[in-house]
């Protein structure tokens, strides 16, 4: 069983109206998930930040609507992850889709907003996408600055409710911000900045944090984010995977695709069927205890904290 932290599904079907069952355009769907090694796949409600925002909340809930309707109410072996206990309970011939926040654009300035989202079953909240808002400053900003006293309130929910807030994409004084006050981080889809310099990528010193605060790290497979200079292959992971190992974040590491949100992907790692050639060629690489905590393990163990 493989555990997947981020996906951008939900965006790809709010915008182009794909088939979900099955569809050449997309690098995640049924058809493809049930043929992967894949049991648990967290989806991101990504709502563009080119939208007005007076129209990003109510896309926010198209999102979600869509979530519900066309991945979860009429597929009956896929389950929504809300809790540790529908972890528990999950059969092997099922699947598992957690809902997640990628940017609190949306929400505005209104915690209340933020709280119905959750109420929806959101359990993991990037606090910005690309672009600065009213929580916190990204990594792209020419700012740099870091979490704002509304976002303070916004990871005091977050808290409150037990939900993960997550530092991908957040700037560097956000990310040390939330350190400081969050219970539960995770970086969903970020690489290694010494092996490969991209600004959305995590140095030794944000490694070393997030390991201190028992976190999480979702090894990507946007091929800008892993290596330099094309073409990427799978095999390029592994020194991302190996400088991870050497920051002691073994027992924090885990996947987060980002399938359907790049348009460029990993030579040989192109859907989310193609996980089985990355098994094989872990199993070539690493020991079967450090593949179980990166497919499955290390997420497992910090999801029960959810209620």
């Amino acid at each position: 069983m493989i555990i997947d932290a981020h996906c951008d599904l939900l965006y790809q079907l709010w915008r182009y109206n794909y088939d979900l069952n099955s569809s050449e355009c997309l690098q995640f769907d049924l058809n493809k998930w049930r043929n992967s090694p894949v049991q648990i796949q967290a989806f991101a409600i990504f709502v563009p930040d080119y939208l007005p925002q007076q129209k990003q909340y109510d896309v926010a809930l198209q999102m979600i609507e869509i979530f519900y309707e066309q991945l979860i109410i009429p597929n009956q072996d896929i389950i929504h992850i809300k809790s540790k206990q529908d972890l528990d309970q999950l059969q092997p011939d099922q699947l598992g889709a957690i809902l997640t926040l990628e940017g609190c654009h949306p929400i505005g300035t209104d915690l209340n907003k933020l709280i119905k989202i959750i109420n929806y079953g959101v359990r993991m909240v990037g606090l910005t996408w690309n672009n600065d808002n009213a929580v916190a400053d990204s990594i792209m900003s020419a700012k740099r600055g870091g979490v704002t006293a509304f976002g303070r309130e916004v990871i005091q929910v977050l808290n409150q409710k037990q939900i993960w807030t997550d530092v991908s994409h957040l700037s560097i004084n956000g990310f040390y911000d939330v350190l400081d006050q969050a219970k539960h981080v995770i970086a969903s889809h970020s690489n290694a900045f010494t092996i490969c310099q991209h600004r959305r990528n995590l140095d030794d010193q944000q490694i070393k944090a997030l390991v201190e605060r028992d976190g999480l790290i979702g090894l990507t497979f946007v091929p800008e984010f892993t290596k330099s200079n094309q073409p990427v292959h799978i095999k390029d992971l592994f020194k991302h995977i190996d400088h991870f190992i050497n920051m002691g974040a073994e027992n924090h590491l885990i996947f987060g695709s980002d399938f359907d949100g790049i348009t460029e992907t990993i030579e040989g790692l192109s859907t989310v069927s193609d996980y089985y050639r990355l098994q094989e060629q872990m199993e070539k690489h690493y020991s079967q205890s450090i593949i179980k905590k990166i497919a499955r393990e290390n997420f497992l163990k910090r999801f029960s904290h959810q209620r």
